[in-house]
Parts: C-alpha cells; sequence; structure tokens
C-alpha cells in the first residue's frame, strides 16, 4: 500500500483546491452502477418479479424495514428516495474495491470510493445538515431549537459536541472498515506473488478475506443507512 494518489493540486489556480481524480473516478463508476441498476429495475414492471427488479424491490422491501424500525412510515416514506440511494451507492462503492484495487505506475485509480475519509466524511456531513433540515421543516425552527435546552439549558454545550461527533463517528467508521479491508487484501494478494507461503497459501486467506470483506460491506452500508435514519428521526420526532 505505498501507493500514492493521481492527485491535481492548485485547481483553477486556488492553493488549497485539490482533485483527487482516483476519488472523481469511482464516484462517478459508483453512480453510474447505481443508476443502471435502478433503471433495469423499473424499465419493465412484472407482477412476479424477476433478476433485477426483483433485487430492487428486495432492498426496498429492506428499507422500509429500516424505516420503520426508526419512525413512524407517515413521517418516514419522506425519507425513503434518500435511504434507498445511500444504501445502494455505499453498498456499491464499498463492493468495488473488494473486487480488485487498481495500480497504474505508482498510483492506485481503482478502489472503493468509500475507503477515502473525504468522501465518507462529506456523505455524513450531508446526512447530519440533512436531519437538521428536515428537523427545521416538519417541526418548525422555535420548537426544533427549543430541543437543544431540554430537559435543562446546560446540557446545551453537550448537544452541540454531540453533532460534531456524530458527524465524525459516521463517516469514519466507514472509512476505518473500508481501508483497513483494502489494505489487508493488497497484503494477503501480496502473499500470493511473492512465494513466501506459495500460491495456494496466499490464495486461500485472500479468498476467505475477500468474502468477509463483502459481508463487511454490505454490513456498512445498512449501519451507515440505519444511523442516518436515527439521526433524521431524533431530529423530526416530537417524543426525541
Amino acid at each position: 500500500m505505498d501507493h500514492g494518489a493521481p492527485i491535481v493540486e492548485n485547481v483553477f489556480g486556488i492553493s488549497w483546491l485539490d482533485f483527487n481524480l482516483s476519488n472523481v473516478l469511482m464516484i462517478a463508476i459508483s453512480s453510474l452502477i447505481v443508476f443502471v441498476l435502478c433503471v433495469l429495475g423499473a424499465r419493465k414492471l412484472e407482477m412476479k418479479p424477476t433478476g433485477t427488479q426483483n433485487v430492487m424491490e428486495w432492498i426496498l422491501d429492506f428499507i422500509k424495514g429500516m424505516i420503520n424500525d426508526t419512525m413512524d412510515w407517515k413521517t418516514g416514506k419522506t425519507f425513503l428516495p434518500l435511504a434507498l440511494t445511500l444504501f445502494t451507492y455505499i453498498l456499491v462503492g464499498n463492493l468495488l474495491g473488494v473486487i480488485t484495487n487498481g495500480v497504474f505506475g505508482d498510483e492506485v485509480w481503482w478502489k472503493s470510493p468509500t475507503a477515502d475519509p473525504g468522501i465518507t466524511l462529506t456523505l455524513s456531513t450531508m446526512v447530519i445538515l440533512l436531519s437538521h433540515f428536515y428537523g427545521i421543516k416538519m417541526r418548525g425552527g422555535k420548537e426544533y431549537f427549543l430541543d437543544y435546552f431540554r430537559p435543562i439549558p446546560v446540557l446545551f454545550p453537550i448537544k452541540l459536541i454531540e453533532e460534531f461527533a456524530n458527524t465524525l463517528t459516521l463517516g469514519l467508521r466507514l472509512f476505518g472498515n473500508l481501508y483497513a479491508g483494502e489494505v489487508l487484501l493488497a497484503l494477503l494478494v501480496g502473499l500470493t506473488t511473492s512465494g513466501v507461503f506459495g500460491f495456494l497459501g496466499g490464495a486461500i486467506p485472500f479468498l476467505a478475506w475477500q468474502g468477509f470483506s463483502i459481508f463487511i460491506g454490505g454490513i456498512q452500508a445498512f449501519i451507515f443507512t440505519m444511523l442516518t435514519l436515527v439521526f433524521i428521526s431524533h431530529k423530526v420526532s416530537d417524543e426525541h
């Protein structure tokens, strides 16, 4: 994992604006895959779904179950498109780096976009901001901000710190799990090519860990989406 990233510095002449071309590429590919899956799943709807439609309907039912577990459906149905988009995008992004890593020269071009902290923290920041937006929209600004002083006003600073902590933990949890998985996969690939344990000695743990990484990728997509719904439910529900 000593490879660098294809970074373009000083974009548009701005000293602090850098672009990681690998991130841009993988974000575009992940988005395209999700778009194609959704189009294929909804193109020819049938009463007895098969193929891609069956998979997408299963995911949709799964997301509906997550919403029902966190808030009432009357409120939660508003967030069905958001939850579905987050789950499918993060799941696809997680799995892209499990399949393989693409290194050209000394730069990594193909990897999981969610193995970059900039992307995961951007997603978590978007989620927290959306939770505030919908909290104000559905409950009104006055009622929403009064929650920061309940049950006692002295809790206000603690609740502000909690907002920053939620943003960091939500993004870094996803990044840490995916990045660690890619590092270990790269080490196991090295074992298969170095001859230290022989091809079989390296390939067997590599395949085993790759299967486990697929499981972890699905779990992390579920956790991120579930926590998103939990954060939003805390903001839009009066009982919170």
